[in-house]
């Protein structure tokens, strides 16, 4: 663990562990503040593309810097064996464990999903796409703000009119965009292909493309089947599936952009809802 960390942050318990790295909650004297801490031994990166994904994610989050709803990186610390890097604390379940204890209204699927596309459309308007959206990477802060994260399989395809296109399979079983499968290019729609996913998965409480194996769910997300059984989704509004239509869309030129999921009806009707709740 690199020194110029230790003098300037207390390290407190372990909060979280990966394959490479370490969280720690730590404490900022010097604001008062509480924060997490990922700790990366560099020793065990012994595949190229482990390094490669380790090292662009700093990156990737230092340029996204500002952004409510993504993961904030305040301090990068390094030193030959160790990578250190400070971000906000977000101790709140996640949405992979929220989603294994119940679905969720329409309302507080709409708000999730309001936040999370939020992110993803200031990602495509710095030209970054993330290109791994999974429940498990959507945290929560202590306020119960949503904080899109990790950004190891994120992607820079330009920003503007000089939008290009990208390659490479990566990505998760269940929530992966079928072109990304095809091995073919593609552009930042495989980002509102996956938070479509997330949204069913949100509303019926299981995947809308599954099978026993992740071939035999690779082989389901192709055929793009989207279908809604009657006894789960009897009580969804018409509105909410149309937007899962326009999002779970195999054609890309006709899914929708993150920034026209926000103009979606359903999003804006029941963001009006919430908002006259509020009120009385």
């Amino acid at each position: 663990m690199c020194e110029s960390l230790k003098n300037e942050y207390q390290l407190f318990e372990e909060i979280g562990r990966g394959r490479f790295g370490t969280v720690y909650r730590c404490f900022s004297p010097s604001s008062g503040e509480f924060f997490a801490c990922k700790t990366i031994d560099k020793r065990l990166l012994t595949d190229p593309t482990d390094r490669e994904c380790l090292e662009k994610e700093p990156k990737v989050l230092q340029l996204l810097s500002g952004n409510p709803h993504i993961l904030q990186i305040y301090k990068l610390y390094e030193d030959e064996n160790y990578l250190n890097i400070v971000t906000d604390l977000c101790e709140s379940p996640d949405l992979y464990e929220r989603i294994t204890k119940s679905t969720f209204t329409e309302s507080e699927s709409a708000t999730i999903l309001k936040s999370l596309i939020s992110a993803i459309s200031f990602c495509h308007h710095m030209g970054v796409a993330h290109r791994d959206i999974k429940p498990d990477n959507i945290l929560f802060d202590s306020r119960n703000r949503l904080k899109l994260a990790d950004f190891g399989s994120a992607e820079y395809f330009g920003a503007g009119n000089e939008k290009g296109t990208m390659r490479g399979v990566v990505g998760t079983p269940y929530y992966v965009a079928p072109e990304v499968l095809m091995g073919r290019e593609y552009n930042e729609k495989v980002d509102v292909w996956s938070a479509g996913v997330i949204l069913y998965i949100m509303l019926a409480g299981v995947p809308p493309f599954y099978g026993e194996t992740a071939t035999e769910t690779f082989e389901a997300v192709l055929r793009g089947n989207l279908r809604f059984p009657t006894r789960i989704f009897r009580s969804v509004s018409p509105e909410a599936k149309d937007l899962l239509r326009k999002m779970i869309c195999k054609d890309v030129s006709r899914r929708l952009s993150a920034d026209q999921v926000l103009r979606h009806p359903w999003i804006i009707s029941v963001g009006e809802t919430r908002s006259m709740a509020d009120l009385t």
